[in-house]
């Protein structure tokens, strides 16, 4: 936005600043939407969660500078620290989910731990959770787990599309190969066994798994056996917090290369390679997102939220890679508002139940990414009653010492496999408890 005479400009500054306030929630007004912010800025891993928290706020406060809210209906929030502990996150989605006009728009947890610990309650709640890029992947079966969504992508199609880039660099064979797994041990660190379990029977390379307890630092003994005994010829890694920048000093300090280690996306951030130093130059990760600040929503965000000065936090993560998961985050969530209002009626704030219709309707095309200011920034996904998913494509970026390049095109998982794996533990997890899978077939 500019402004050729200096009173507009403080006019248009003042604006945006009185439209970048949240009320509070004695003030909340019948025209709002509220969304919750479960964040984690302190704690072992309060360095990754706070770039994550800035951007999922900031984009909320750059759609109500920039757009007066979605079609008039303004966006509030609160944010409450859970510091990446299962019981905290329980007692923030409690204390939260009922605040608004029309309760909680969507809840994001940003940990499989506190996923799992909410799954059966929004759906006693019928509030959608958005578990984007973490979670359980078969909740991706919308037929099963109708309020919960994994878009773009699951640990599982990640894990899939880890390996075909592994085997894209073997020469298309991946037989007598060996790849070493080393994982935080949680559920977050668990959850893609089963994908490359299956691979490793499949394609016939050798797989060892290695679990590292919590936070993650004590892993010297792991890389002395990979460097000295087993000698892989590739390394994935699902880690977080203090555990990636230590994997990859103690990965140099082995001599296992860099270029053969891959993390997962929530390994693959500025503050995952920057604490190494030089050692993380050529180092690998998934991702689902650009990265940088060459992007239209970013510049928005720039111009309208931190020029103003209402910037959340200090300001500097804009464009790193957790900032632009945050915003994304916030980003799926008010897109699927505007979805539920086309269905159920503009210009009001809708429900949990609207917005999970709403995540289902959503379809974020070309077309629509542009509109959004994210042309360039992500494939283009769909939604439905029994995919809660969308596509789980994903590309590898690789460290050169200052930024983040791509070193793959985007990688379509093998959908058919995942799905079926989707299905068996979905169905598995419907007998269990006693639910009946939704005939998505019937719903319109």
């Amino acid at each position: 936005m500019r402004f050729t005479r200096l009173g507009f400009a403080f006019a248009g500054a003042a604006m945006v600043a009185a439209s970048l306030a949240a009320p509070t929630p004695a003030l909340a007004q019948a025209n709002e939407q509220f969304i919750p912010a479960l964040v984690y800025r302190t704690g072992p891993f309060g360095p990754n969660g706070t770039p994550f928290a800035d951007g999922f706020v900031d984009y909320l406060k750059m759609i109500n500078a920039r757009d007066g809210g979605v079609n008039g209906v303004r966006l509030t929030w609160e944010e409450c620290e859970t510091a990446y502990n299962t019981d905290r996150g329980v007692e923030c989605y409690e204390r939260l989910k009922a605040r608004g006009p029309t309760g909680a728009t969507a809840i994001v947890p940003l940990s499989t731990g506190i996923t799992y610990a909410l799954i059966e309650r929004t759906v006693q709640d019928r509030i959608p959770l958005l578990t984007s890029g973490y979670g359980r992947s078969d909740s991706s079966d919308g037929r099963v787990f109708p309020w919960t969504f994994t878009l773009p992508a699951t640990y599982y199609s990640q894990m899939d599309a880890i390996v075909q880039f592994i085997r894209s660099k073997e020469g298309g064979n991946l037989r007598g190969k060996k790849i070493s797994y080393i994982y935080h041990d949680s559920a977050f660190g668990k959850e893609p066994l089963p994908v490359i379990q299956r691979l490793a029977r499949e394609q016939g390379f050798e797989l060892t798994e290695f679990p590292v307890p919590n936070p993650g630092v004590e892993q010297k003994a792991i890389w002395l056996r990979i460097g000295r005994q087993i000698r892989p010829n590739y390394v994935i890694m699902w880690g977080w917090g203090i555990m990636n920048p230590t994997a990859i000093q103690e990965a140099a300090a082995v001599g296992f290369p860099r270029d053969r280690f891959i993390g997962v996306w929530w390994a693959g951030s500025e503050q995952d390679v920057t604490p190494p130093g030089d050692l993380a130059r050529g180092y690998l990760a998934a991702n689902f997102h650009g990265t940088g600040k060459d992007f239209k929503f970013i510049r928005d965000i720039e111009n309208l939220v931190h020029k103003p000065g209402q910037a959340t936090g200090d300001g500097k993560h804009l464009g790193t890679v957790l900032y632009n998961r945050g915003a994304v985050n916030a980003a799926m969530i008010v897109e699927a508002v505007r979805a539920a209002q086309e269905r159920h009626g503009r210009g009001r704030p809708m429900t949990g139940a609207q917005v999970r219709d709403g995540f289902e309707a959503l379809n974020l095309d070309p077309q629509r990414l542009a509109a959004m200011g994210f042309e360039g920034f992500m494939p283009p996904l769909r939604l439905s009653c029994a995919d809660h998913e969308g596509g789980g494509i994903v590309r590898i970026q690789q460290w050169d010492g200052r930024k983040w390049n791509w070193a793959s095109d985007w990688i379509e998982p093998n959908r058919a496999m995942i799905r079926e794996m989707y299905e068996a533990t979905s169905m598995q997890y419907a007998r269990e408890k006693n639910i009946t899978p939704r005939d998505c077939a019937r719903q319109s």
